[in-house]
């Protein structure tokens, strides 16, 4: 396989994958603990942390802003510390991203008052922060906005309360955590979204000294406390970097051993895999892909332990290989099939039928052809289908793939490709 990354394109060939890769932080956890930080004037020590991701950078240089230090040890350790007093507004004209929302519930629970970009991210359709604004309110913020910034206030505190949400929601969950650990008196969200990085978050912040409890998927219990101490944690394991290679080794005919993989984590997606034609194996501590054939999917996007909306892309790119119709239906964000409209450009035939998205697969014979990455998971999708179509693949835009898988390019070479560049 041929790889070069210039000037944000990416150029891929048809290659078989074979070897062995470790997975890296998960990335949507390790962005939700750097904003749990703010909770805390002691210092945070984050292993196995994801430094290399563009999210990351920004969300570190947002803390920065702030007032807050950080110091890398070895790419995967950061230390986060506060020495001089933090601000409560994050005056920020960088790229935003959707997590400034965790900032300002963490700045309002512990200082009262907080001041943050508008958020930003990937176009996945229609994401509105009124859960956020909710959630807040709920617990005795008022909440307005600036121009191109999100304010809230609460001078007495934030106070706790019980949250329904009308939909389970990673964000709003999330963010009603951080903020109800430092207010006083118990904050009960009820129809959480139960995911492995906000158990993660939960495990970090009752190190910390937080009490949280988790009722299953009914409601999860905070019982405020006045501060939080500072902790050493290691970030799970990056569930989405997991699949993606279990899917690059059967798209490609491939023979890849993937360390510490999140067995937990992934049953639901292992199991519509496995019935799909992937050959796997477990190992003491990793997961055996042996290859397999591609055979049709049908799938449908769900809170966890379901299929995530950020596995529908790579799944497509599954299907692209496939021999007949697969149906994938994304009900959280049904207008995230734009990457169907790039694989077309490279012989992949496909329907939007309401919310759902039909492929139909004529078993690979896909060519290569110059695509757009529309998003993180679009971007990583388009190269999985690079990897299996003759001739060469440009993904132009593929800045976004940098935003969620760390050294992409050298473990790409670790398993056989030919690589120069770097997606920074």
């Amino acid at each position: 396989m041929d790889l070069l990354m210039v000037n944000n394109v990416l150029t891929v060939s048809k290659s078989r994958l074979e070897g062995e890769v470790a997975l890296a932080g998960a990335k949507n956890s390790a962005l939700r603990l750097l904003a749990a930080s703010i909770l805390s004037e002691n210092s945070i020590i984050l292993e196995n942390y994801p430094s290399q991701l563009l999210d990351a950078q920004v969300h570190v240089d947002m803390l920065h802003a702030l007032g807050k230090q950080t110091e890398l040890v070895n790419n995967d350790v950061i230390i986060i510390k506060e020495n001089t007093s933090i601000r409560t507004d994050l005056i920020w004209d960088g790229r935003s991203i959707r997590n400034t929302l965790l900032i300002l519930g963490a700045l309002v629970s512990r200082f009262g008052e907080a001041k943050v970009p508008l958020p930003g991210g990937c176009k996945l359709g229609e994401r509105k922060y009124d859960l956020h604004v909710m959630l807040l309110e709920k617990l005795g913020a008022t909440i307005w906005e600036e121009g191109e910034y999100l304010c809230a206030e609460a001078r007495n505190g934030l106070v706790g309360s019980d949250i329904h949400l009308p939909l389970r929601s990673t964000g709003a969950t999330e963010n009603a955590i951080i903020a109800g650990s430092l207010a006083r008196g118990t904050t009960r969200i009820w129809n959480p979204h139960i995911r492995p990085e906000i158990i993660d978050l939960i495990t970090m912040l009752n190190g910390m000294g937080a009490r949280i409890k988790v009722f299953g998927q009914e409601h999860i219990e905070i019982s405020g406390v006045e501060r939080l101490n500072g902790i050493r944690h290691r970030v799970i394991a990056d569930n989405m970097e997991a699949i993606t290679w279990l899917a690059a080794a059967v798209i490609t005919k491939g023979d890849i051993e993937i360390h510490d993989f999140p067995y937990n984590d992934l049953e639901v997606v292992l199991s519509h895999l496995k019935a799909g034609g992937a050959k796997l194996y477990q190992g003491e501590r990793s997961l055996i892909v042996r290859g397999g054939c591609c055979y049709p999917l049908e799938i449908s996007t769900g809170p966890h332990p379901g299929i995530n909306s950020d596995v529908q892309p790579i799944l497509a790119a599954w299907a692209a290989q496939a021999q007949g119709e697969s149906r994938i239906v994304d009900l959280r964000f049904p207008g995230r099939y734009g990457y169907a409209k790039e694989m077309a450009h490279m012989g992949v035939d496909y329907e939007i039928s309401g919310d759902m998205l039909k492929i139909i697969g004529k078993g690979g014979g896909l060519l290569g052809a110059e695509v757009k990455a529309l998003d993180l998971r679009a971007g990583i999708a388009l190269t999985l289908c690079g990897l299996a179509a003759e001739g060469e693949t440009v993904i132009t835009d593929a800045w976004q793939i940098d935003r969620g898988y760390v050294d992409l390019i050298p473990k790409l070479k670790s398993l056989g490709a030919s690589c120069s560049g770097s997606l920074g």
